[in-house]
């Protein structure tokens, strides 16, 4: 299985990498930095910022190209810059939405020819808080909602062409909330996912028969707050 995973340099993305590499399959990272350490010389990349849409889709073709077809894409890059709307420069919450919504998108159309002709899978990746909104994350929770409208949009599109399933994750235990003021990390005693768990969730829905799909799952630590 060739699975494109963009923001397979870390966090959910890199343990999806992980586990594709685990599973005999072939994963292909799209990011802004190379693949992390431990998958070197055995996952092939290319560098592309998905704030940047024609950069982001010449980047899928790319790996398509050179791995011969694609027969999964997963949708992992996400940023957030967190704030109040009105402290948060207009160019850094434009960014979280071009990334993680724009970005998402422009992934997906690139894939979208090579994944009609293996029938494959896309999943994407929404979060909890594009179902339930809170302070301080209107770009965050704007995008990763309008992930969930693409998402159930592309679903009816491509019925019986392609796999689609939404993958909303709940927190999980990485490096998203590194650098950030106290008051906007979880509390020391949040009840975060493993990615690993989650990208276990990720190959479980890319591994169902044509014609059979996994259309939506939340994913989140039984006592993690954002859930429901």
């Amino acid at each position: 299985m060739k699975v494109l995973i963009s923001g397979g340099s870390s966090g959910l993305g890199a343990a999806t990498v992980r586990e594709v590499l685990a599973a005999g399959g072939t994963p292909l990272v799209l990011d802004r930095e190379p693949p992390a350490s431990g998958v070197d010389g055995r996952v092939d990349y290319v560098c592309a910022d998905l704030a940047d849409t024609p950069a982001a889709e010449s980047a899928v073709r790319e790996l398509a190209e050179r791995a011969g077809g694609l027969d999964a894409v997963f949708t992992a890059a996400g940023i957030d810059i967190p704030g109040s709307l009105s402290t948060i420069s207009t160019k850094e919450w434009e960014r979280v939405v071009q990334v993680n919504l724009l970005g998402t998108a422009a992934v997906v159309r690139a894939a979208l020819p090579y994944l009609e002709r293996s029938r494959g899978t896309v999943v994407t990746c929404s979060s909890t808080l594009g179902l339930r909104s809170v302070s301080d994350a209107t770009a965050y929770c704007a995008s990763k909602a309008g992930v969930v409208g693409f998402t159930r949009a592309l679903a009816a599109e491509t019925a019986g062409r392609i796999g689609v399933t939404l993958l909303v994750p709940g927190g999980m235990d990485t490096a998203f909330f590194d650098g950030r003021d106290d008051q906007h990390k979880p509390p020391p005693d949040a009840k975060l996912n493993r990615p690993e768990h989650v990208a276990k969730a990720v190959l479980h829905a890319l591994r169902q028969p044509a014609g059979c799909e996994v259309r939506e799952m939340v994913v989140c630590h039984s006592e993690e707050g954002s859930w429901p």
